[in-house]
């Protein structure tokens, strides 16, 4: 054995404390030093007894670290002769292990010029914590999610076939789960619909990738609600199109600044039955001159109904396209929002004249969301829970909302919380110029989530303010943060 190579195997030191055997600790060490350079080709180990003895472990430990690496092609055994570093390593380039910082000055992948200019314009996404506290946006009421019927389902489905539970899902979802969907989007939103026509997505920005995958070319233009969504922004984005902030005022997206900045579009994104983040919805007048221009530019609309199943009043918010006579909406619906976020289940509603363009992109792999889920969400539906579900958190969100109104009244004139109907977010405005990230700063110091109305703008807007989720945070939560941000020394 090389004496350089006895030298560093020597040096082997492994801890016993880890939850990872020291077999495979043996093995990464052994192959970062082949990586690395540290062993050469050619270079001969000691016997697994000498090595064992050395490094004090058991040579079945060795013999197994050793074996997997013979298997992986990075070791020769030669029977007389010992165990070498195999040559054909001397041919190829190696780095050092990424944890040694060897890949820091490595020359970046080459990506697509689409996604290269793309990346410029996206928008910054905070991550969303999955700690319910004031005032996380976005986030449902997961302290009155009801867990034990739907540990009660999911047991009954694990207890199926194999085949049901285990094997490939069908590529446009799973055939309960679409009839479940289209009988509640004509019960609660009086959309006539067949089940051939829900296609089943891993979340809503997933439904945005593949209908900006399957309707845009670069360049195309885009109408975007600014402020608006950022996940569509940046699926269409990626798509490489051009994206048109249109104004929103108290009765949804201005169509006449649409068609003042770009009358040939080929996509309009709108949230019209709670905008996002606002919190207007869509006039009648405005949906119909929507959908108008629509037809006049043979473009699509894209409805997002984010959550739209939580209404404070007598009767849901209508939905544009329970209106559409022409087949110009693809309404797109998650679980995200009437659920919880880590279903990762969303759904889009295409037109019939789309149905067979839809497929046929949706045949070409056999991506998406777990079997088992969608089988456990269309019985949560079939059987009643979902409804129910449904009915208690619009009047939980309800109370919350008047918790938050309750508070608010105690902050500073500085900062004005809107009114709103539905949902679990709503906006609040400063009257006068103040620095959004510094209040979200100061807030975030002291244990509270907001998010700036500059996050959810393509261009800027005159106003400026925050956004307050509500649905996830109890009252007393609520009554502390505003607290927190009533004593902000830059509100004052």
């Amino acid at each position: 054995m090389k004496h350089a190579a006895g030298a560093l195997l020597s040096s082997i030191r492994l801890d016993r404390s880890l939850r990872r055997s020291v077999s495979v600790q043996l093995y990464m060490v052994l192959r970062d030093m082949i990586l690395s350079g540290a062993l050469r080709a050619a270079d001969r180990l000691p016997a697994t007894r000498t090595l064992a003895k050395e490094i004090g472990v058991s040579r079945t430990t060795v013999i197994d670290a050793i074996d997997r690496l013979v298997a992986e092609g990075m070791l020769v055994s030669r029977i007389g002769a010992g165990t070498f570093v195999s040559e054909t390593l001397d041919s190829q380039t190696l780095t050092a292990a990424p944890r040694q910082g060897a890949e820091a000055g490595g020359q970046k992948p080459r990506v697509s010029h689409v996604i290269s200019q793309a990346q410029n314009s996206y928008a910054q996404r905070a991550w969303l914590p999955h700690k319910p506290r004031a005032f996380v946006t976005a986030l449902p009421a997961l302290d009155a999610f009801p867990m034990a019927h739907w540990a009660r389902l999911s047991a009954r489905h694990l207890r199926g076939g194999r085949g049901d539970v285990m094997g490939y899902g069908q590529p446009k979802g799973l055939d309960a789960l679409r009839r479940a969907i289209a009988t509640h989007l004509g019960a609660l939103k009086g959309i006539k619909c067949h089940p051939e026509q829900v296609f089943i997505t891993s979340g809503a920005q997933h439904a945005f990738s593949l209908i900006g995958r399957l309707l845009l070319n670069p360049g195309d233009r885009v109408w975007m609600e600014n402020p608006g969504a950022s996940g569509a922004r940046n699926a269409f984005l990626s798509e490489g199109a051009e994206l048109v902030p249109v104004e929103v005022d108290d009765q949804g997206l201005v169509v006449s600044d649409g068609l003042a900045k770009a009358p040939h579009f080929r996509l309009a994104f709108v949230t019209p039955s709670h905008q996002q983040p606002l919190g207007h919805v869509m006039s009648l007048p405005r949906r119909l001159e929507l959908l108008q221009a629509a037809e006049q530019a043979q473009a699509l609309i894209i409805e997002d109904d984010y959550d739209g199943e939580f209404y404070y009043g007598n009767t849901p918010r209508p939905a544009l396209r329970s209106i559409d006579s022409t087949g110009r909406v693809i309404y797109v619906g998650t679980f995200s929002k009437s659920l919880f976020p880590s279903l990762r289940l969303g759904f889009a509603l295409v037109p019939e004249r789309m149905v067979e363009a839809f497929e046929r992109m949706f045949d070409t792999w056999a991506s998406g969301p777990s079997t088992a889920t969608q089988a456990i969400v269309a019985e949560f539906m079939d059987e009643g829970h979902f409804a129910t579900h449904i009915r208690l958190m619009r009047q939980l969100y309800k109370a919350r909302y008047e918790a938050l109104q309750d508070a608010a009244r105690s902050l500073p004139d500085t900062i004005r919380l809107q009114e709103t109907t539905s949902g679990f977010h709503t906006p609040a405005f400063f009257d006068r110029r103040v620095d959004e990230a510094e209040v979200v700063a100061q807030a975030a110091a002291q244990g509270v989530t907001l998010a700036p109305l500059g996050r959810y703008c393509l261009s800027a807007i005159p106003q400026t303010g925050l956004v307050f989720g509500f649905g996830c945070t109890t009252p007393e939560d609520i009554a502390r943060g505003i607290g927190v941000l009533r004593d902000l020394p830059v509100l004052r």
